[in-house]
């Protein structure tokens, strides 16, 4: 398919405030929910399709069939969204990339742009206090580091960092709970990429400060898309985690993969499975059929072992200014 068209949202391509490239794309509309409003439930799924465009012959509609395979499943509960770019092969892809979810701790990379843009905007490095919180808000997702930034960095801070990093979609929870930031699937891989390439909102070594942190998180956090990749990349991961009373658990798994000729980056976001372990599976049957497609490789089997380690409890708690 031919790489002048594309069907990523105009989210994964604006580069007026972030020089990254990307491909020439055209936008894909879909109808974006209120600030604040309550994301569709699993019932209102929008039944689209999913939509590839690449500039190497056949990758397009190998990575159509095979993350069609799955989302398209008539026994998947829940809703889906899935947005990938590959900067090698000038590849993109988007499934119900514009839906809202809440953030649960996928947030927690938002709060670590925030915070290294306000210390450049400062003409600064970061303090000791500053590295101990972010290392600890990344690697081990840990819910007071992340809580105390937030209340440091503030609402404003937080969403001037999104407007220029483009992410226009992302909406900070105005009653103070990080988790239920509302986020999509486009704006994800947005910040994947400003992570990844150069651009004004982030210097070289803030950027690979960000990068270092996510590929340190722990073993017991590395699974979703890190499922299937190539040994030779290296893999930068946050993942998020949420069971609310309402609608199921949010899953949601982002990440970057760069190294030994690798440059794309991938999120899946997840809402109203039942389990958390029927999430991660989505997850990583769409992780593992995209590493192989775009690697040229087999793809790996499913890690059991690894769904049988997840934790059964949400990735915060029900506590102001924190997630939930």
């Amino acid at each position: 398919m031919s790489s002048q068209i594309s069907i990523l949202p105009r989210r994964l391509r604006r580069t007026a405030t972030v020089s990254v490239l990307v491909g020439t794309v055209a936008a894909l509309m879909a109808t974006a929910s209120p600030a604040g409003a309550t994301p569709v439930t699993g019932a209102e799924q929008p039944r689209s399709e999913v939509s590839c465009t690449s500039g190497k012959a056949g990758l397009a509609d190998r990575l159509r069939e095979d993350i069609q395979a799955v989302v398209g499943d008539a026994t998947l509960t829940g809703r889906v969204s899935v947005a990938l770019y590959d900067r090698t092969t000038g590849t993109t892809c988007a499934f119900n990339a514009e839906q809202r979810y809440d953030s649960a701790s996928v947030v927690k990379v938002i709060v670590l742009g925030a915070l290294l843009r306000q210390a450049q905007d400062e003409n600064r490095d970061l303090t000791s206090s500053e590295r101990t919180l972010t290392s600890k808000m990344i690697t081990a997702s840990d819910n007071d580091a992340t809580t105390t930034l937030w209340k440091r960095l503030g609402l404003a801070r937080i969403s001037d960092f999104l407007r220029l990093a483009g992410m226009e979609d992302t909406v900070p929870d105005p009653d103070g709970y990080w988790g239920l930031t509302q986020i999509n699937a486009s704006d994800q891989v947005t910040l994947m990429q400003l992570l990844t390439s150069a651009n004004s909102v982030l210097d070289d070594d803030r950027r690979a400060y960000a990068l270092d942190l996510m590929n340190r998180v722990i073993p017991a956090q590395r699974w979703g898309v890190p499922a299937g990749a190539p040994s030779g990349a290296t893999v930068h991961v946050k993942n998020g985690w949420l069971q609310r009373s309402s609608g199921g658990w949010r899953v949601h798994s982002v990440g970057a993969f760069t190294g030994q000729g690798h440059d794309y980056g991938l999120a899946v976001l997840t809402a109203d499975n039942t389990d958390m372990p029927a999430s991660v599976t989505v997850i990583e049957d769409i992780a593992r059929k995209v590493h192989a497609d775009l690697n040229g490789t087999t793809i790996a089997p499913l890690q059991e072992q690894r769904l049988q380690a997840l934790p059964d409890t949400s990735d915060g708690s029900l506590v102001p200014d924190g997630n939930r």
